[in-house]
């Protein structure tokens, strides 16, 4: 049984090298092919980093114009900085919906992820995650005329949104583990949360539940059309989505993001996309990280 888990544990290290070989490699006039062990190396060594994140999510990734804006943007150009030990890199965008944020991570497509990307018991079996870097909470978003539904409870036979790659309606659907509130409502699906909305907008949906920063940002880009309950009901753990496997870039990620709430950043990128949101309070520290592994 030992030599079978050292084994997997050099086939792993193997792919990592791989996969980030895959997505920094330099075939410039010269030829030359660098392949880094970890996305940190990378960082440092190419000054390059491909980046995933939400591209249809007001306040945290939303692209309109040359490249994504929104506060998961701004903490991922800020933990890359000092991954580099504060020199300039160059950031290659790439939009990650929920539904391939893990695929993108495995296949090299990307080799970071920012993108409301909570951490899970199921998913830290196919990812690595630094951070958290903000814990959010699960809310319900309704239109801004409807009476019926006061509480998360209430979503008892309505119509929810169910987005791709978002486990967000097993919190209303399911019970504990994986659930919260076991009831029962009508799933209605849509690619993303953007999408969502627009149902939700043209009364084909009763109700939005998710994560509450998203929410915000949705609110917000609408005005008064739509209203949070303001009754959050999860934590939802922001995590830095890594290849399986990259504990070293994993432990700089958690010291950069360490630094970002010590020097005051933190504080002010959620000031600077979220001040006047509906329920929501700023972070006061960073949050308790969990392993990397």
């Amino acid at each position: 049984m030992r030599v079978l888990r050292i084994g997997a544990a050099i086939a792993a290290a193997g792919a990592l090298t791989l996969g980030l070989a895959a997505c920094g490699s330099d075939s410039g006039g010269g030829g030359d092919t660098a392949a880094y062990s970890s996305v940190v190396d990378k960082v440092k060594g190419a000054k390059k980093v491909v980046v995933g994140t939400k591209w249809d999510q007001p306040s945290l990734g939303l692209k309109t114009g040359a490249e994504p804006e929104g506060f998961d943007v701004e903490v991922a150009k800020y933990v890359i900085k000092e991954l580099a030990g504060g020199a300039d890199v160059e950031i290659e965008w790439k939009e990650s919906a929920s539904s391939n944020r893990e695929a993108f991570l495995a296949n090299g497509t990307v080799d970071i992820i920012f993108a409301t990307y909570s951490i899970t018991d199921s998913r830290k079996e196919k990812v690595t995650f630094g951070g958290p870097y903000i814990v959010a909470h699960q809310d319900v978003m309704v239109r801004g005329d409807d009476t019926s539904i006061t509480k998360p409870e209430d979503l008892k036979g309505k119509r929810i949104c169910q987005a791709a790659g978002s486990n967000s309606y097993k919190r209303i659907t399911d019970p504990p583990p994986d659930g919260e509130l076991d009831l029962d409502a009508e799933l209605v699906g849509a690619a993303n949360y953007s999408e969502c909305v627009q149902k939700l907008g043209g009364n084909n949906l009763d109700a939005v539940t998710t994560d509450d920063l998203i929410l915000a940002g949705f609110a917000k880009q609408a005005g008064g059309n739509f209203k949070i309950l303001g009754q959050p009901f999860t934590d939802e753990k922001y995590g830095v989505g890594l290849k399986k496997g990259d504990t070293k870039t994993c432990e700089a990620v958690n010291a950069a993001i360490t630094k970002m709430y010590q020097d005051g950043t933190a504080q002010q990128l959620f000031q600077k996309w979220f001040a006047g949101a509906q329920g929501l309070k700023a972070p006061t520290g960073a949050p308790q990280f969990e392993p990397c592994a």
